[in-house]
């Protein structure tokens, strides 16, 4: 069974006429005649009653009707679809976000997405630290990562989104909870609560390297993998944490996230695989760009 023969059939049934049908396909009315009967000789069936004055569909006509009109349909789109993912403007990007990514640019990346690509899902990956992101890189389970460099797997590529100064997280009741802004030297005897050190975490490095300029080494309290987990914690009283100051797009009940004097900040970037010509990502990256979504004049 052909697909064209189905598009005769269809135009047959709805014009409930021969010549009609066949002006309609651009074609002579004897060889449409001679399709649909082939067609039925094939279904074991007739589609349709013809007299000398009309043509009507059978019972089995009514039936294959609707069946071929959805598979018409689904034809249709599956064309459409097709050729909107060759043009990248329909596909599925993966992304890996950090975790206090999440909370800000997240929302911004898929209200983005949603206006300028509509036909783009999002799967979103996120509390990756900068190592599992590269690797979900390296291993083509990520298209693109929002990640804190730096990158060190070769065939990455990366612009710059943010430069975030880093926060104080401490509890709602905490002594430092009503200041103006936290110096670094304050939390001297405080339990921090930080990524653990196997995990690479580029924001625990600017943490010990913060505590460490103001003479004293944090001492951990709570190790965590993700962010969410840091604020329940700090939530909780059971300890401080720096972390980048987009959390405060997220704010959680029992923490107050207060400005530190003097702050390092800890950049944030979109990576991709340096070698992936896809036109979903080009689009992308090419909304982002539109949109003034990369740091002026960074490239």
């Amino acid at each position: 069974m052909e697909l064209r023969h189905l598009r005769y059939f269809a135009a047959v049934a709805e014009t409930r006429h021969f010549g009609k049908a066949a002006e309609r396909l651009h074609m002579a009315q004897p060889p449409l005649s001679q399709a649909i009967r082939r067609l039925e000789s094939e279904l074991g069936v007739e589609l349709f009653a013809r007299t000398t004055r009309q043509v009507t569909l059978t019972g089995a006509g009514e039936v294959f009707r609707t069946d071929v009109e959805h598979i018409l349909k689904a034809v249709d789109e599956a064309v459409t679809r097709v050729g909107r993912f060759a043009e990248g403007v329909e596909g599925v990007l993966r992304v890996g976000l950090t975790g206090a990514a999440s909370y800000r640019q997240l929302p911004a990346l898929a209200r983005l997405l949603k206006r300028e690509l509509p036909h783009v899902m999002m799967e979103v990956h996120t509390e990756m630290l900068t190592p599992a992101q590269e690797l979900g890189l390296i291993e083509r389970r990520l298209d693109v990562g929002v990640l804190r460099p730096p990158v060190r797997q070769e065939g990455i590529s990366h612009r710059p989104l943010a430069d975030e100064r880093l926060v104080a997280a401490v509890p709602a009741e905490h002594r430092l909870a009503a200041a103006d802004i936290v110096r670094i030297e304050q939390l001297r005897h405080e339990d921090f609560i930080m990524y653990g050190a196997t995990l690479g975490s580029v924001l625990n490095d600017a943490v010990v390297r913060s505590c460490l300029a103001a003479g004293f080494y944090p001492h951990l309290a709570y190790e965590i993998t993700e962010t969410s987990a840091a604020l329940a914690l700090v939530a909780a009283g059971l300890g401080v944490a720096v972390l980048p100051e987009s959390i405060r797009s997220a704010p959680r009940e029992g923490v107050v996230c207060k400005d530190i004097e003097h702050a390092l900040t800890v950049p944030l970037v979109l990576a991709w695989r340096a070698d992936d010509e896809s036109p979903l990502l080009r689009n992308v990256l090419q909304v982002l760009e539109r949109n003034d979504m990369f740091l002026e004049g960074a490239v």
